[in-house]
């Protein structure tokens, strides 16, 4: 979703004006303009800064507090992205603004991807392939076998939208469900360790790492969650287990895991999203048992359709008085 070259348009006092944090990537803009009046956060004016209530945040653009304090009238910032590691959520919650997300858009195409990196890292499908491809298969023979995905124990931590996809999911494959999540979801046929992670965090994930083959990361990066995937909880794991995380890089701590993988500590990993973006640790490129994507669990042509209308109902819910689509409980 590249950015558009410029942003849409001068501030026109006849359409509600909303400032960005970046250009709009085209569909986006397509969607928008003629409905809007758009201005740069960046270079707005004193007018403009005066004037402004909404802030509209592609991608991951960060949004600090001294940016929100920059806008005096500001109510609201929408964000096209799932999480929101990128906002500051103090300085929203201090001065009462609203936050929306899209993260409903991108749940099901996570879980996917997510059951996807745990099939591909249990059945080694990219190291057979790449076997496969080099012409091993006929002069070395059949690759090594691989695990079975059905009947697995599968821990996942944060049970919400995305958490609950991959549950489905992995339960149809036979898998044994169990989760850690900040409260009890009454719905959820799965055993759950219920504690916040800021109390006994590490007890409880390593309950849930010792009593599972595979552990899928599902939950948002805050200051309570970063690298709260540490050696301990990769040990519980085991030489065995399986790390995937779909959600954000911030939540394991990256050298030890490198640390882990090298020394057999842990078994291997699926990894979709990175602790310094696009800054990838290069030991893990020569790694077989560890299969890497770029952040791309959360992108299809499906997803990015069904961000441009959470973030277009957003707006025109704002703008019109009606409730928003997706805010956020700050």
């Amino acid at each position: 979703m590249a950015p558009s070259a410029n942003f849409a348009g001068a501030a026109d006092a006849g359409k509600p004006l909303v400032l960005l944090a970046q250009p709009l990537f085209p569909d986006l803009a397509a969607v928008l303009d003629g409905r809007f009046s758009f201005a740069s956060a960046a270079d707005a004016d004193a007018g403009t800064a005066a004037e402004a209530r909404v802030l509209l945040v592609p991608a991951l653009v960060p949004v600090s507090a001294d940016l929100v304090d920059r806008f005096p009238a500001l109510e609201l910032v929408v964000a096209t992205s799932a999480g929101v590691d990128h906002i500051d959520l103090d300085a929203c919650r201090r001065r009462g603004i609203s936050v929306t997300n899209a993260g409903a858009a991108f749940a099901a195409d996570s879980a996917d991807y997510a059951v996807g990196l745990v099939v591909a890292v249990l059945r080694r499908v990219v190291a057979a392939e790449a076997y496969l491809r080099r012409g091993r298969w006929a002069t070395d023979g059949d690759y090594p076998l691989a695990t079975k995905v059905s009947g697995k124990r599968v821990g996942i931590v944060g049970l919400g939208r995305i958490g609950s996809l991959v549950a489905r999911r992995l339960a149809a494959f036979g898998c044994v469900i169990a989760y850690n999540s900040r409260s009890a979801k009454a719905s959820a046929p799965y055993v759950g360790i219920i504690l916040p992670f800021g109390a006994g965090r590490g007890r409880t994930l390593r309950e849930l790492a010792a009593d599972s083959d595979v552990l899928v990361l599902c939950c948002a990066l805050t200051e309570e969650t970063r690298r709260v995937v540490d050696r301990e909880v990769m040990e519980a794991l085991g030489k065995d287990g399986v790390l995937v995380n779909v959600s954000r890089g911030g939540l394991v701590d990256e050298p030890e895991l490198v640390r882990c993988l090298q020394e057999g500590v842990l078994g291997a990993a699926g990894l979709d999203v990175y602790e310094n973006e696009p800054a990838v640790p290069p030991e893990l490129f020569g790694m077989e048992d560890v299969v890497l994507s770029n952040h791309r669990a959360v992108i299809t042509p499906e997803s990015i359709r069904g961000v441009i209308d959470v973030v277009a109902a957003n707006l025109d819910a704002f703008f019109s008085g009606r409730p928003l689509l997706s805010p956020l409980q700050l």
